[in-house]
């Protein structure tokens, strides 16, 4: 784990993880020493059968810790476990879930952004377009990435990239996980916002299958840019939502602190669960014991079998019939019905 970044419910959990690790280390010491070629496996010392039996308890209850400080997370500590700096990113899921995955760079106009990732790749049986954000996991490498912040130019080759994918008749698998999108002056000279809004504006009438999970943070314009999608899937512990509870927090509040970014990300409604009460998504992916930080195998698995049911169910459709459905999908975004005057009044009474 990242020293510098700890959360705060898991203080217990890294306590039991420091006390597995000083047992592992006189189990691999009490081990009989390997056997020579045609020599017999030597037996397991007292000394050592005792220890493997306090590592394996200290593992079971290290698991149980973890699952009782995960069960009820609050939204600013979903926000924590989202931003965790071991979270597996983009090219961390092409490495797992994807074959033969060839990277395109570039926009054709102003230059190529490492903030965004585009490239052709399998997942299981589909072939696809990958498109996804990066942070980066070196200083070097996030200040490369502007730390998942898109530049306008990764915008218009995620664009350029999806006509692709629409031309030779590809579905396109998005990863979303950003803050939002570049706020810096080069970024708004350069068009951020139309970049957005075009994005938008095509990915809408694409005629291919279009599917997006956001595996960190889904934050505003930046996030949505690449998730006009026939269906959106989020992982367990991560948000997605207008603005992050920092920015709200600054907004109402004139600061972002403890506890303003708590009242923030409350009332965002940004949890995956939140999120898929609305309607705004349609699964949850479970990440395991801990989160993705703690659990990489766990989270991609969920992402490869979602990504190939969806995508199955997805193929079976007609192009005009896929286009149709995914603008009534976001048509029904943020609809309410509002009673009758009479029945309001009564409810009041």
């Amino acid at each position: 784990m990242a020293a510098f970044y700890q959360l705060d419910f898991e203080k217990p959990v890294l306590a039991l993880d420091r006390e597995i690790e000083t047992l592992e280390l006189q189990f691999r010491s009490a081990l009989p020493p390997a056997p020579a070629a045609g020599q017999a496996t030597e037996a397991m010392s007292p000394e050592c059968e005792e220890i493997g039996r306090k590592l394996d308890a200290a593992r079971a209850e290290r698991n149980r810790v973890l699952a009782e400080a995960y069960k009820d997370l609050t939204a600013w500590q979903t926000v924590r476990v989202a931003r965790h700096p071991k979270r597996p990113q983009t090219r961390d899921y092409i490495e797992t879930i994807c074959k033969d995955f060839c990277e395109l760079h570039g926009d054709r106009r102003f230059g190529d952004d490492p903030a965004m990732v585009t490239g052709f790749a399998r997942i299981g049986p589909h072939r696809v377009l990958i498109v996804g954000h990066q942070k980066g996991r070196t200083t070097q490498e996030k200040i490369a990435c502007h730390f998942g912040c898109a530049h306008p130019e990764g915008y218009r080759k995620a664009l350029a990239k999806m006509k692709l994918a629409e031309k030779f008749k590809l579905p396109i698998v998005t990863f979303v996980d950003t803050p939002g999108a570049y706020p810096g002056i080069g970024a708004e000279q350069r068009g951020q916002a139309e970049a957005i809004a075009v994005n938008l504006r095509e990915m809408s009438t694409l005629k291919v299958p279009v599917i997006s999970v956001v595996i960190g943070e889904g934050g505003s314009g930046g996030a949505l840019g690449i998730a006009v999608s026939d269906r959106v899937a989020m992982l367990q512990y991560s948000w997605y939502s207008v603005i992050s509870p920092e920015g709200c927090a600054a907004i109402l509040w004139k600061t972002a602190n403890e506890q303003t970014n708590t009242a923030a990300a409350s009332a965002l409604k940004l949890t995956a669960q939140d999120n898929l009460e609305l309607g705004i998504i349609e699964k949850v992916l479970h990440e395991g014991i801990g989160a993705a930080h703690r659990q990489p195998q766990a989270a991609a698995q969920s992402i490869e079998r979602w990504v190939s049911e969806t995508l199955t169910e997805l193929k079976a459709l007609d192009p005009g019939e896929l286009v149709a459905q995914r603008y009534e999908r976001f048509r029904r975004l943020g609809q309410v019905a509002e009673g009758e005057p009479a029945l309001a009044a009564e409810a009041t009474a």
